[in-house]
C-alpha cells in the first residue's frame, strides 16, 4: 500500500532536520563551555572583595611587569655605547640598525632599530637627519679584523687604507645591519659580529652574510690577532683560512706580497715614536728649567749682603 503525499512531505523534513554527529558535537561543547563560565563567575561572586582586589592588583602588576620587560626587550632603543650594560654584552644580545657613517676600514656608527615601525606599510619611525645624531648612535668596532691604519694624529695613512674604507661604505653605509654585541674596547667602541642583511628572508629567520669574513675574503682586511680577538662560532681558523685565500690570489691588500706592515705593528711604532718624542720634550724642559732657590738660600744671601754694607 503506497502512503499518502502528505506523509513522504514529513520523512523528508524530519529527515533534514536531523543534527549530524559533529553539530552535536559542538552543541555539546558549547553547552559545556557556558555551564564553567557560569560556574566561575558563582565561584567569583562568593569571595570577599577584599579577596578580589588583591587578585587584581596582583593580575595588574604582572602585566605591567611583562608590558615592561617586552618594551625593553623589543622597542627600547640603545642610544650609544654607554647605554650598553654589561648584562647585554653577557647575553650577546642582538640588535638590528641603520649605519649612518663609516669612519675608518673596521668601524662605523650604527643607530638602533628596535621592534616595529621602521619600513612600509607600518613604517612610523623614522631615522634622523645626520645633523641630529649627535649622541644617538653605537661605535661599533667590527670583530677579528684590522683594516688599514687611515692618517690620524699627524701621522700618514698606511697602504690601501682609503681603498680598504672605500669598500667597506660600498658595503654597509646607509644600509641595515645585524650585530651581535661581544664587549667594549679599551678605546669605548662595541666589539661586534656584523651580518648583512639576508636577500629575501626576514634577519630573524636567517643571518646574512659576516661582513668581517667578507673582508678578510676580498683581501681588504687581516685577521686580528691581539688579545682579546672574537672569531664567534667560525673561529680563528676559518678567518686565518680565508686571509690566507686573499694572500695566495693578491686580492686586496696584498695586491703587491705579503711584505707589509700590519695594523698592529703600525700602532705600535707610532705609539713607540710618540713616546720618544715626549721624553726627549722633557729632558729639553728639565735642562732648560733655572734652578729654583728656597726660601732659606735667600735668606742667607740677604744677610751676606747687610753684612758686607755694614763693614
Amino acid at each position: 500500500m503506497v502512503p499518502p503525499p502528505w506523509s513522504w512531505r514529513q520523512e523528508e523534513i524530519a529527515h533534514n532536520t536531523k543534527e549530524s554527529p559533529p553539530d552535536l558535537q559542538l552543541r555539546r561543547l558549547r553547552d559545556e563551555a557556558a555551564t564553567a563560565i557560569s560556574e566561575l563567575e558563582s565561584a567569583v561572586s562568593a569571595l570577599p572583595p577584599h579577596l578580589l582586589a588583591l587578585c587584581a592588583l596582583c593580575v595588574g602588576s604582572a602585566g605591567t611587569i611583562s608590558a615592561r620587560c617586552i618594551y625593553r626587550r623589543y622597542w627600547k632603543r640603545i642610544s650609544s655605547a654607554e647605554w650598553v650594560t654589561p648584562d647585554i654584552l653577557k647575553r650577546r644580545r642582538w640588535i638590528k640598525g641603520y649605519v649612518t657613517s663609516v669612519g675608518d676600514a673596521d668601524n662605523f656608527r650604527l643607530y638602533h632599530m628596535p621592534g616595529l615601525g621602521w619600513r612600509w606599510p607600518l613604517k612610523f619611525r623614522l631615522v634622523p637627519a645626520r645633523k641630529d645624531l649627535r649622541e644617538q648612535t653605537i661605535h661599533i668596532r667590527l670583530a677579528g679584523v684590522d683594516a688599514p691604519e687611515a692618517a690620524h694624529f699627524g701621522n700618514s695613512a698606511q697602504p690601501f687604507a682609503e681603498e680598504s674604507l672605500s669598500w667597506l661604505k660600498g658595503q654597509i653605509e646607509g644600509q641595515t645591519v645585524y650585530c651581535q654585541l661581544i664587549r667594549k674596547d679599551q678605546y669605548g667602541r662595541i666589539v661586534s659580529q656584523v651580518h648583512l642583511k639576508p636577500r629575501f628572508l626576514p634577519g630573524f629567520l636567517v643571518a646574512g652574510r659576516n661582513l668581517s669574513l667578507e673582508m678578510l675574503r676580498a683581501g681588504w682586511a687581516e685577521t686580528y690577532e691581539q688579545a682579546g680577538a672574537e672569531y664567534g662560532r667560525w673561529g680563528s681558523a676559518e678567518f686565518l683560512r680565508l686571509q690566507a685565500e686573499a694572500q695566495a690570489n693578491r686580492r686586496g691588500i696584498w695586491k703587491y706580497g705579503l711584505d707589509l706592515e700590519s695594523a698592529a705593528d703600525y700602532k705600535r711604532r707610532h705609539a713607540a715614536a710618540g713616546t720618544s718624542k715626549m721624553a726627549k720634550k722633557t729632558v729639553k724642559l728639565t735642562v732648560a728649567t733655572p734652578p729654583v732657590q728656597d726660601d732659606a738660600s735667600r735668606i742667607g744671601q740677604i744677610r751676606r749682603l747687610l753684612v758686607r754694607v755694614w763693614r
